[in-house]
């Protein structure tokens, strides 16, 4: 990965290589820790972070679902990161705020370890890979189950529960295809290791309901929203394994993913293996949005 010049670490900026964490971290031991990812744009006007106030509110709600108390308040958080941006003289950037519990304690409860929140940005291109992006990727059905409600909280970003996601991203890179889809513990698919999905059949769009045990994701509900905005039918609702093989085009989105076309899963391939119309323009609506050239969703951005 690249680095930058400074990180934000509980109130200070420091230098890249000083940003470090104690060995025995409540949260390195347990992964109890919160985090968020967030992307910086370059637009005609200026960088600009997109729905940054709405990426730090759900920050302080994943660490109210895990009784992580923040001390950080929403407004600090969405100032500190433009002028860490700022700082890091970045145009476009990552953007990856964490909340953790450091020393204190050893013990499975965490009363008396200190929480830290630190900020950090940096230059990632796509996540996916610029062919994927183009191409689309090839996805397989993973062996393992998404988190589900009565273990974990899967509509908070905790950084333990993505123990999960590691374990299916490692099983689909090893048998050699680009992303993981996870299915609940009813059977009906949830979302990819780190991205939600979307599946498009005769014009129509589906996405999984919270109930199904994804994160809400903010990228999942801007693309919601501006398809529905352009005419498109757009719908909530349990999505079955056999429906992403008749499906005519499937996609994943993501902060780090963007919007990325699925071309095969579990080596069927998605209508005619490629990007289909409407993942194409949810692909454009979204790159012009993030970019500033939609007037209807500058209120997204927020200018550094």
């Amino acid at each position: 990965m690249e680095t930058s010049r400074v990180i934000w670490v509980d109130g200070d900026f420091v230098p890249w290589d000083e940003a470090t964490v104690h060995v025995l971290a409540h949260g390195l031991h347990y992964g109890a820790g919160v985090f968020e990812g967030i992307r910086a744009y370059g637009t005609p006007t200026g960088t600009a972070v997109f729905r940054l106030t709405e990426h730090m509110e759900r920050l302080h709600r994943s660490a109210k679902a895990y009784g992580i108390p923040l001390r950080v308040g929403v407004d600090e958080l969405v100032k500190t990161s433009r002028q860490l941006l700022i700082d890091n003289e970045l145009e476009s950037a990552y953007l990856r705020p964490l909340a953790f519990y450091g020393l204190g304690s050893i013990g499975l409860n965490p009363a008396g370890a200190e929480v830290h929140v630190v900020i950090a940005a940096w230059q990632w291109g796509a996540y996916l890979g610029e062919d994927g992006l183009e191409n689309g990727i090839r996805a397989h059905v993973s062996s393992w189950r998404r988190i589900d409600q009565g273990m974990l909280h899967p509509n908070a970003k905790g950084t333990g529960g993505y123990l999960n996601s590691i374990l299916a991203k490692q099983e689909a890179v090893k048998n050699h295809y680009d992303e993981a889809i996870l299915l609940n513990y009813e059977g009906f698919v949830s979302e990819g290791s780190g991205e939600n999905i979307f599946v498009v059949k005769n014009g129509a769009v589906t996405t999984p309901p919270v109930t199904a045990g994804i994160l809400e994701g903010i990228t999942r509900d801007s693309v919601m929203t501006m398809l529905r905005d352009d005419g498109h039918q757009v719908r909530e609702a349990n999505v079955t394994r056999s429906d992403l093989y008749y499906a005519d085009e499937v996609f994943f989105t993501g902060t780090a993913a963007e919007v990325t076309p699925v071309r095969e899963v579990d080596d069927r391939p998605v209508g005619e293996g490629r990007p289909g119309p409407v993942t194409r323009n949810a692909q454009d609506l979204f790159q012009k949005a993030v970019t500033g050239r939609l007037e209807a969703y500058r209120h997204w951005l927020d200018y550094v």
